[in-house]
Order: C-alpha cells, then sequence, then structure tokens
C-alpha cells in the first residue's frame, strides 16, 4: 500500500491539484495541462432538468408546519423536565426560558405553513387576465410576503410579438390565486441588435 502512493514523483505537480501553481515555482507549466477552452463545466445528471420528463411539481409551503411541531414537542419537554425535576442544579428557570421560546418559534411556523393551493400554470393564467395583452414569453417565481410569510406568486410577462412590445409583472397569491398587484409597461429593452 505504501508503494502505491509513493510511486508519484514530488516534482511532478498533478495538474488536478489547483492549489499548486508551477509558474510560481519557477517551473514549466505540465505537459498535460489543460488549456481554459479544453475545460467544459457541466451539471451533474441529478441537477439537469433538460432531461426530465413530466411536469414539475413545486414544494408546497405548507412543509413548514413539520419543525413547528417538533419546536412544540420540545417546547413540553422542557417543562415537563422543569416540572419533574425539581431538585436537580443541571434544571432551573432556563428550560422554562427554553420552553417559551420553542413554543413562540413552534407557532409562528405552523401559521406561516400556508397550503399552496395556486401552482404557476394558475397564477399564468390569472396573470394573464390582469395585463390585457396576449403572452408570449414568461416567467414565474415564489415568493413570500408579509410577517406570515405568504406565499406569493411573481410573474414575469411579455407581449407575442417578436420583439415583444409590452411587458408585466404580476404578483399572485400563492393560497386564494387573487391579484395582489400589476404593472404594464411598454417594453424598453431595444432589441433591434438581435434581428
Amino acid at each position: 500500500m505504501a508503494d502505491d502512493e509513493s510511486t508519484e514523483s514530488p516534482e511532478t505537480p498533478d495538474v488536478t491539484d489547483l492549489t499548486h501553481d508551477a509558474t510560481e515555482a519557477g517551473e514549466p507549466a505540465a505537459a498535460g495541462a489543460a488549456d481554459d477552452a479544453d475545460v467544459i463545466d457541466a451539471l451533474p445528471e441529478d441537477l439537469d432538468a433538460s432531461g426530465y420528463v413530466g411536469p414539475y411539481l413545486f414544494p408546497n409551503n405548507n412543509r413548514r408546519r413539520i419543525p413547528g411541531y417538533l419546536y412544540l414537542a420540545m417546547a413540553a419537554g422542557c417543562v415537563a423536565t422543569f416540572a419533574l425535576v425539581d431538585d436537580s442544579p443541571y434544571v432551573n428557570a432556563g428550560f422554562l426560558f427554553a420552553a417559551v421560546l420553542l413554543a413562540a418559534i413552534g407557532t409562528y411556523s405552523i401559521i406561516s405553513g400556508w397550503n399552496l393551493d395556486v401552482d404557476e400554470r394558475d397564477a399564468l393564467v390569472a396573470a394573464t387576465r390582469a395585463v390585457g395583452f396576449p403572452v408570449g414569453h414568461a416567467s414565474a417565481q415564489m415568493g413570500w410576503r408579509g410577517l406570515l410569510s405568504r406565499p406569493t406568486w411573481r410573474i414575469l410577462l411579455y407581449s407575442a410579438e417578436n420583439p415583444p412590445q409590452r411587458r408585466g409583472l404580476v404578483l399572485v397569491d400563492g393560497v386564494d390565486g387573487r391579484v395582489i398587484q400589476h404593472f404594464v409597461e411598454d417594453n424598453p429593452e431595444d432589441w433591434s441588435d438581435l434581428k
């Protein structure tokens, strides 16, 4: 095993070692070193969306309730420990403080765990109705607003002309699907270079 490790000469730098710079040490660049143009950056297969077949399901916001229930259980455990083990030097009023803090965080997590009833397709339909022009390209992004983190779709829309003459931004509530705000303007982008 030790012979396998000693087969590499310490004088020859490993071309995959990015921490060794041959030019700093005054050594010539390794013959097998890759040029920047030869390096190809690729996503791992599990992150490559181009090979995915089927509709994408956006994760539901109500998953926030799971840690909320865990925080409430830990708060109950702190209160029970304080009540049952009152003669120990390791149990003091800090357990009650921790219980109050965990209960507050757990309650907030449960309250802010809204159920996402409106998916991006429903939000796009509502946004198309709000802007009042035929939509070409569109993009949807999930955001949260307010102290209770209510899920909100942000839809960016371009008109169907080529190049697009108008664009709009629409905020659609992710719980009930109502349009919160919308803004429409003539497209200020100059696309004349792309023709």
